[in-house]
Parts: C-alpha cells; sequence; structure tokens
C-alpha cells in the first residue's frame, strides 16, 4: 500500500503532521544513531552511553514488557505514549521513581515522539493493530524498535515495514520471547531443542505438529463475556478512542473491546490466538528447522468462526501445510490436540512445538522438553556441531545489538516468515479452500478477490503510514 501522508492533518493539538513528521524523519537520517546522551540530560552521574527509550503502549503486556527494560541500567525510558491517560501517568510515576528524576515524558501523539531525536529506540507493545504501523513510523524516524507479538493483522503491512527497515538500516527484535533464556529458566529448552533438531539428532526430519491456545481457555482468566458483548457504551474519560482505533476504522468502545482479550479477538484489530499464541510455537519451529527466510508452500485444512458476539477471529482451527521439500506442519488449537499430543506424551501443555524425526521425536513447551529417545535429554553437542544464537535475556539482547549493530535474536525476517503461517491460517479458515503459496514471491499462487481481502488492509487516513 502507498504511504499516506499526503494532507498536514494534525493528530493531536499538539500540531505535529504527518506530512512535517515524514519531512524532519527524513532530515534525521543523516544522524545516526544510538545517540550519546550528555550525562547533564540523564542525572549527575550515568553511563555515557545510555540508550534512551521510547515505549508505545502501557497497558499489562505493555507493563510487563517495559517493566523488564525498566531494570536494565544502560537504558532509560525518556517518553511514553498511550491512548488512555490514567496509563501514561502511571508509567510515568513508575519510571520516575525507578530513575530518581522527572525524566519522562507523556504523550498522546506518537508521531509526536518520533520527532525527538534523542530517542534511539521505541517499545512497541500497544494493541495487535498498531504494531506494524508504529513500526513503520518508527523506521522512517530512524529509530531502533522492540515489537510485541504477533507481527501484523496484514502481510501486506508486514512487508512493507521490511522495506522501511531495509532504508532505514535499524534493529529489530521481535518479542517471542521463547529463543532468549530467562532468569528461571538459564539454560533455555527453546534452544536445546532445537539445536539437537538442527545437529541431526533426530534423524531427518518427517514431520511437525504445533499447538496453542484457542479463545476459548481464555474467558475465565479475562473476566470477559464469552465472545464479547456488542453493546455501545460511554468510553472511559482518559481513553482516547480515536487513537486507540488508530489506523483502523472508528468503532464504537463497548465494555469488551479495549481490552487486551478484546484486541486479540476482534477482527477488526487482530487475528486471534492464532497469531497472538501461535507466534509462539511457530517461531520455534522455523527456528529448529533453519527455515527463518522461507515459509510452507502448500495449506489445507479447516478451522471455525464465531458467528455472533464481538470476537470473529479464528478461534479453532486445524490445518496442515508442507514445506517445499514436502515436510508437513499440523497447526492445531487446544480444543482439537489435546487427545493427539497425549498418545506421545507424558504432560500436557496448553502450547508446545514436536519435531518427528526418523531417530526419535524432540517436543518443548516453557515447561521443559520431553523426548524419545529419553537419551536426547542429556544429550551435549560434540566439538563439530553447530550451537544456535544465545541470548541471556530477550530485552537486553535488545539493547546490546543496537550498540553493536549486529542482528537479534529474533530479527524482523524471522518475524515475518513465522507469522506468514498465521495468516495462510486465517486465509485458508475464512475461505475454505486450500491454496499454494510462493515464499519467493510471497504471494499465494492464483489469489483471487476473496483471498486478496485477507491480504492487505486499508489504513485510515488519518494515522496512515
Amino acid at each position: 500500500m502507498t504511504p499516506s501522508f499526503e494532507d498536514d492533518t494534525n493528530n493531536s493539538t499538539t500540531g505535529i503532521s504527518r506530512r512535517s513528521f515524514v519531512r524532519r524523519a527524513s532530515l534525521a537520517g543523516s544522524v545516526g544513531f544510538p545517540t550519546i546522551v550528555a550525562s547533564s540530560v540523564m542525572s549527575a552521574d550515568p553511563p555515557s552511553d545510555r540508550i534512551n527509550l521510547a515505549a508505545f503502549g502501557v497497558g499489562l503486556r505493555g507493563t510487563q514488557v517495559n517493566g523488564a527494560f525498566a531494570r536494565f541500567p544502560d537504558a532509560r525510558f525518556v517518553a511514553v505514549c498511550d491512548a488512555y491517560g490514567s496509563r501514561r501517568e502511571k508509567a510515568k510515576k513508575a519510571w520516575d521513581t525507578i530513575y530518581g528524576g522527572d525524566f519522562v515524558k507523556m504523550y498522546s501523539n506518537p508521531f509526536e515522539v518520533l520527532e525527538r531525536k534523542d530517542i534511539d529506540g521505541v517499545v512497541i507493545t500497544t494493541s495487535d493493530h498498531w504494531h506494524v504501523p508504529m513500526a513503520i513510523a518508527a523506521a522512517k524516524a530512524k529509530k531502533d524498535m522492540y515489537v510485541e507479538k504477533p507481527l501484523s493483522i496484514a502481510m501486506a503491512w508486514s512487508l512493507r515495514l521490511r522495506q522501511e527497515l531495509k532504508k532505514s538500516g535499524g534493529i529489530f527484535q521481535y518479542g517471542t520471547m521463547q529463543r532468549s533464556g530467562t532468569p528461571r529458566q538459564p539454560v533455555p529448552a527453546f534452544r536445546t531443542a532445537c539445536e539437537l533438531v538442527r545437529n541431526g539428532y533426530i534423524g531427518d526430519i518427517q514431520r511437525m505438529e504445533v499447538w496453542c491456545h484457542d479463545i476459548s481457555q481464555q474467558f475465565d482468566s479475562f473476566k470477559c463475556r464469552q465472545w464479547g458483548s456488542l453493546r455501545p457504551e460511554k468510553a472511559p474519560g482518559d481513553l482516547d478512542m480515536d487513537l486507540w482505533c488508530g489506523p483502523t476504522e472508528p468503532k464504537p468502545y463497548t465494555a469488551d473491546r479495549c481490552t487486551e482479550f478484546g484486541t486479540y479477538h476482534c477482527s477488526d484489530t487482530g487475528l486471534g490466538f492464532i497469531g497472538g499464541w501461535g507466534a509462539h510455537p511457530l517461531d520455534i519451529m522455523q527456528w529448529g528447522l533453519d527455515t527463518d527466510n522461507t515459509a510452507p508452500v502448500y495449506y489445507e485444512g479447516g478451522g471455525t468462526v464465531p458467528k455472533f458476539g464481538l470476537y470473529k477471529t479464528v478461534d479453532t482451527w486445524d490445518i496442515t501445510c508442507y514445506y517445499a521439500n514436502g515436510i508437513p506442519v499440523r497447526f492445531f488449537s487446544e480444543r482439537g490436540c489435546r487427545e493427539i499430543i497425549m498418545k506421545y506424551r507424558k504432560r500436557y501443555n496448553g502450547h508446545g512445538t514436536t519435531f518427528f524425526g526418523t531417530k526419535g521425536w524432540i517436543s518443548v513447551d516453557r515447561g521443559g522438553i520431553e523426548a524419545n529417545p529419553a537419551s536426547l535429554l542429556t544429550t551435549k553437542l560434540g566439538p563439530n556441531d553447530k550451537p544456535l544464537y544465545e541470548s541471556a535475556d530477550h530485552q537486553h539482547n535488545f539493547i546490546d545489538c543496537m550498540r553493536s549493530r549486529k542482528p537479534t535474536i529474533c530479527p524482523l525476517e524471522s518475524a515475518i516468515r513465522s507469522d506468514t503461517i498465521t495468516h495462510m491460517t486465517n486465509i485458508l479458515v475464512r475461505t475454505g479452500r486450500p491454496f499454494e503459496y510462493d515464499p519467493v514471491k510471497e504471494q499465494i499462487v492464483g489469489a483471487d478477490a476473496e483471498t486478496a481481502k485477507y491480504w492487505d488492509r486499508p489504513m485510515r487516513k488519518k494515522w496512515a503510514v
């Protein structure tokens, strides 16, 4: 889609327009990054190379992710933008307390944040429909970016982001996190499983199974109405509903729309848990197969979409896709996976990835690894084996790469290619027809009008990038 910054429409009372944003961003391109911030700006005696960050989205997920960044002594939030005024204020108060001063400025206009030359990177943990538009704007402004999953609600948007990031030379980290270690799991099960697969310890790969949560498992957890209320209500006084809708068409506020759960499952703003949860096990499958530069070429199967209520994303699915070498992947949702995976696993987890090979299988999730033969669980890589990229902390891997200018553990290409499987699943379920996909041209073979309408989405002019 052609970038839409043609007019001088102001997006807030600040007077920052899309045209002025692009003009200034292009001038900023010669500045270079990351910025080295003077000690007088930061505090009495800070590190001279502290990185300045801006936070876009500080709801439930944003608070979790940004909290990880806020603990680092070599990075600092200096700006926060959210459609909820109360959330901006809460984040500012928390971070200023951590930093010991009045460092964080609040914004209601994301474009104004990106005008700041002292900001080196952005952390995008907004609702799903803002992920890529905000990332595209950040790339235009020459900012590095950490982008929460799922990547995009339209494949065409993701491909545009690739173009912009290539031009900017920026650093990108995808927030799938499972490729990195954690304090609780310093030797991550995911990296161990993928190293064993890549180095041939289960023989030649024959097939994979990938599964994750679906919407049915979340109603009680999020304490919301099943399938969501359609009844319009008065929005909270501190919510900028126009900004919240952003690049999507304006929708009325309801009790279940502007919630973390609502943004996942309203088809206006998300793809559902095929993306929100599927991003995790699909990413691990791609990593284990060394296919971060491609995607399956044929898709068949089906699923269901609710016929009533607010939530109309795909809520159950069972699809099979095939890589160019003929290896099949079964990707299915929680309501259909338990009986299948418990035929070979000892314990159940609502999401995971299993690799089946000629010499055995390995199944991995956040609870650990299961394998057959069991000896795989104690196998160590040999001197001629190739270890995978090692990251002890996902958020700090982004900070480290901002300095070194080396790729992160989850670069944009890995995000786009695993996200492709999500989008193809959505299209398959909604059209009810199998199809071929060309991962080189990155298009559905013989796409018709029905499939094309799920490939791209027009951005609302006021907030388009």
